[in-house]
């Protein structure tokens, strides 16, 4: 099957899923749009039929077109390869082991920035769009969904996408990526390094979005967390301006360094993750699944960091590192 086929065959399957996924889900029917698009786009990603997406598949590969499909939906305008939003990354990469051969898949979508001043700046969105795949069977099951691990951080950068895109064009560019093959060391993201759709030097603010799913337990009720929250004063100008975002509380686990943000932290970008992980059992485990998500708890995360989202596509303010806190 031509990669052409392959994305036909995902746009028909996700229409028809999309519209069967909203009657099937359990509990009370979702009523407003933003609760509808992410109880579908979830539902989709995280469903049996991607089989966990594991990193350099082609169920991986489904999971790309699929996000492709939806930014194109939105208008968002695509800056991947050939004109397209897949960003296809091969050759020697990067494991822990050494370099491997290895084939994963980005996408990337912009919204060009419309002020003459400000849209060289760009305002990085990302999550990963992968997860483990199908491996030893844990209580019967061997899917390793990947609902909250990240399913559901592409599901917010895609509800944000969404909504930035149908206000009038924002000052800065925004770019939205999400990566490939995170899991097996961030190769997806190692090389969006080497190929970037815009200069590094000109990404003034990277937020990745990582396990938002659930509720932490360690924070108040509708808050989110920012790993290295000390490290730059990105975090604290969003919270001023309405972000419920608070420091990580776990800061034991080193979360700041344990995602695709810590990559572009190190080539001076002011990068952190957005999450709500509070170090649940279901962590990297098969029933990491829809029915442990609170969608509740997601809905109110996307929309409490689209106002300071807007307002920082929108703004002079340039994020800066802490004197001695810059990685």
């Amino acid at each position: 099957m031509t990669n052409r086929s392959k994305l036909l065959f995902v746009l028909l399957f996700t229409a028809l899923f999309c519209l069967s996924s909203l009657a099937l889900t359990d509990g009370p029917p979702v009523r407003d749009s933003l609760a509808v698009s992410i109880h579908a786009e979830l539902a989709f990603l995280a469903g049996d039929a991607l089989h966990g997406r594991g990193s350099g598949t082609p169920d991986e590969f489904i999971a790309a077109a699929y996000i492709a499909s939806e930014l194109e939906q939105m208008g968002v305008a695509p800056a991947g390869d050939n004109g397209g939003f897949i960003q296809n990354v091969s050759g020697k990469l990067p494991f822990r082991g050494g370099p491997r051969d290895w084939n994963t898949r980005n996408v990337i979508g912009v919204l060009a920035g419309g002020d003459p001043k400000l849209k060289t700046e760009v305002v990085l969105l990302t999550a990963h769009l992968d997860h483990l795949g199908v491996r030893k069977a844990a209580n019967g099951e061997a899917i390793y969904h990947g609902a909250d691990d990240d399913a559901s951080g592409c599901v917010a950068v895609l509800q944000l996408a969404r909504a930035l895109a149908s206000e009038p064009r924002p000052r800065r560019t925004v770019i939205f990526a999400f990566f490939g093959s995170e899991e097996t060391g961030g190769q997806g993201n190692y090389y969006f390094l080497q190929h970037p759709p815009a200069p590094i030097r000109q990404i003034v603010a990277n937020l990745e979005f990582e396990m938002i799913g659930r509720p932490d337990a360690a924070v108040k009720p509708g808050e989110l967390w920012l790993t290295g929250f000390d490290r730059s004063n990105l975090g604290p100008e969003l919270a001023r301006h309405g972000a419920r975002l608070v420091a990580d509380p776990h800061p034991k686990e080193q979360f700041f360094t344990r995602s695709d943000n810590y990559a572009l932290a190190k080539q001076g970008v002011i990068a952190h993750t957005v999450s709500s992980f509070g170090l649940h059992s279901e962590y990297h485990q098969p029933n990491d699944d829809l029915a442990h998500i609170d969608f509740k708890h997601m809905e109110r995360a996307i929309d409490s960091m689209l106002k300071p989202l807007q307002w920082l596509v929108n703004s002079d303010f340039k994020p800066a590192w802490v004197e001695g806190k810059k990685p």
